[in-house]
């Protein structure tokens, strides 16, 4: 018996001994890859453009929706804003794909995303995009040590000409870089690299034009300099699906609920002015649809904005956002054609580049109405004939800012932005306004965790700053 015993344990002592080589994937699910695929962190990070580009609190600063129970957001009532979602979520997908793609122990291994340099390109062009909505938000942010992960748990806040210098020089060097198999995993430009370019272009236009009144000269050179290298050819739109899972966020808010109306300083405006896209905009109030199936002027009734007794007004009395907004499927515009030709009309008028600033301005009103699918040459030549459309050298600013607000709708915080700069349209503040300056917030407060968390570095931002409120000016808005 005790031999038996001893042959038994040396039997198991040879098994395990042999299959030591074979231990270290005992532990590994071959269904769940142990380092993260490049090419599923692209399509996680591309949708936070879309989150982006649907958020609420932009479209109620500029009057684009009107909450019809629950106000206080539409009458300032919020005051800090949580950021982790994009620090934590997508800018950390993407810095994961830039450093996948550098490290010589890994970069091999990521391929089937695509060649190392256009991931590490279009990483970098999509986490410019996101910090430059970030820090026109909040003003000064964690930037250049924002992703350092738990080697830096109290990132410092970087100023913002320092943000908007790096983030110029990063498309740039995004686009110089390109090369090799296009990317894989993007829902945005199907692996397109020449596309990628012209849209890295365009934003760089963009940021150079917001820093116009802060930093001219820098401001010309980047703006002239993109328009040279290929602005966009196409409106970029964010493709939602007629599914759950990737569905626009404006018809989950919708699902169950009627939270948002059209609202009426947007609605009036545009009827007034007898601008068809408003048509796209909203869709007929139930007590002035005549029910013929055609949406009309008329028809369109604004919801009052700030109100504090939203709740009086019954649905049946309002505009709730257009199909064209709140399908499950409906894009949303990420940059677009109106826009970059806006954009020129203004670089024009600042003397940056030559050419006609009326014609990009009508390009730009074209363009706004063809993408939402409303143009019609004799309507659309009695608009821009229009006294209040009719271009004028001498309001630009007034003309451009206008078409900019109803051409950006419903991107919020992208028209919330160029509100701000430009100081077009004027816009009254909400009747009810709850916080103390009653006037419409130019910012955003920082996180309420930042003071417990990130105190000194808080703290030296916020006295920088002036102030972490609502009224506080940031950089380029003077």
């Amino acid at each position: 018996m005790k031999t038996i015993k001893k042959s038994a344990i040396v039997a198991l002592l040879t098994v395990l001994m042999v299959g030591c080589s074979d231990f270290g994937n005992m532990n590994v699910d071959p269904n769940n890859p142990s380092q993260a695929k490049t090419e599923l962190l692209l399509t996680d990070a591309q949708k936070t453009i879309g989150t982006y580009v649907s958020r609420v609190h932009g479209t109620l600063y500029v009057q684009y929706i009107a909450e019809t129970q629950y106000t206080d957001a539409s009458r300032y009532g919020d005051i800090s804003f949580d950021w982790s979602f994009w620090y934590t979520g997508a800018l950390n997908d993407l810095q994961t794909i830039i450093d996948l793609n550098t490290n010589e122990d890994t970069k091999d291994d990521v391929l089937s995303g695509g060649s190392n340099a256009n991931q590490i390109a279009v990483a970098t062009i999509l986490k410019t995009y996101l910090f430059h909505g970030v820090t026109d938000r909040w003003g000064m942010i964690p930037y250049t040590e924002a992703l350092d992960g738990r080697e830096n748990l109290r990132p410092a806040y970087d100023a913002m000409p320092d943000i908007y210098q790096s983030m110029i020089n990063n498309l740039k060097n995004a686009v110089d870089m390109m090369g090799g198999d296009p990317v894989t995993g993007d829902i945005l430009f199907d692996g397109d690299m020449g596309k990628w370019a012209r849209f890295a272009n365009s934003l760089r236009a963009r940021i150079a034009l917001r820093m116009a009144d802060e930093n001219a000269s820098l401001a010309q050179t980047e703006f002239t300099d993109a328009v040279s290298d290929g602005l966009i050819t196409e409106n970029v739109m964010f493709p939602f699906q007629a599914e759950a899972a990737n569905e626009n966020p404006w018809f989950s808010r919708f699902r169950t609920r009627t939270d948002y109306a059209l609202a009426k300083p947007m609605a009036d405006t545009m009827k007034t002015l007898n601008d068809l896209r408003v048509l796209r905009f909203g869709d007929p109030a139930p007590n002035f649809d005549d029910g013929d199936g055609v949406v009309e002027m008329n028809e369109i009734q604004g919801m009052p904005y700030g109100i504090e007794n939203a709740g009086d007004i019954t649905n049946a009395e309002i505009s709730f956002p257009g199909q064209a907004i709140r399908a499950q499927d409906a894009p949303i515009s990420v940059i677009t054609l109106a826009e970059m030709h806006l954009a020129q009309a203004e670089a024009i008028e600042r003397g940056w580049m030559a050419g006609s600033a009326q014609t990009q301005y009508e390009l730009g009103i074209e363009e706004s109405w063809r993408q939402w699918g409303v143009y019609d040459a004799t309507a659309y030549g009695n608009y821009i004939a229009d006294p209040a459309v009719d271009y004028t050298t001498g309001t630009w600013q007034e003309r451009i800012g206008l078409q900019k607000w109803i051409a950006n709708f419903p991107q919020g915080y992208e028209a919330w932005a160029e509100w701000r700069r430009l100081g077009y349209p004027q816009l009254t503040p909400a009747p009810d306004a709850l916080n103390t300056s009653g006037q419409i917030p130019v910012r955003q407060g920082y996180p309420t965790s930042e003071s417990q968390l990130n105190s000194e570095n808080y703290e030296a931002a916020v006295s920088s700053q002036g102030a972490d409120g609502l009224d506080t000016n940031i950089w380029w808005d003077n």
